[in-house]
């Protein structure tokens, strides 16, 4: 199930060959606290498998995205968070600085600068929902 590459900083976290802190790890995902938060909650979940970025997903990972997704409830139970001003989603390529797969989950979202609230903007180029996600990964079929 693990497929990791070289040089990838969070394939090298997955596999604690890095530094990070863990919040919540099974064999499909890995949450880890982000070095650079957007507000007083920001976590990325991580697919355990390396996958580049949200374009590059196809429909045999349909079962480990669902997980990725399920995951935030997860965390949001563990952290204590309230999801109605929790915001999730992906950096769309080629807008994202890392390439592996990851969600954000940041909380709340009163809290995001004014730099980071365009960063994180939802439904914006750069940034995109689950459920854009979601329907993108349905049309590949």
């Amino acid at each position: 199930m693990e497929t990791h590459i070289n040089n990838c900083i969070f394939c090298d976290i997955i596999s604690n060959k890095a530094p990070s802190e863990k919040i919540y790890e099974d064999d499909y995902v890995t949450c880890i606290k982000d070095i650079n938060p957007a507000s007083t909650h920001h976590y990325l979940i991580l697919p355990n498998k390396h996958i580049n970025n949200a374009k590059e997903l196809c429909s045999r990972d349909d079962e480990l995205y669902d997980r990725i997704l399920s995951t935030v409830d997860i965390i949001a139970e563990k952290q204590g968070l309230d999801l109605t001003v929790t915001r999730t989603g992906f950096h769309w390529p080629p807008f994202n600085t890392i390439s592996h797969l990851h969600l954000h989950v940041i909380s709340p979202i009163c809290n995001i600068n004014l730099f980071k609230k365009f960063i994180f903007k939802p439904n914006s180029y750069w940034f995109v929902s689950t459920d854009y996600v979601k329907s993108y990964l349905k049309n590949q079929k």
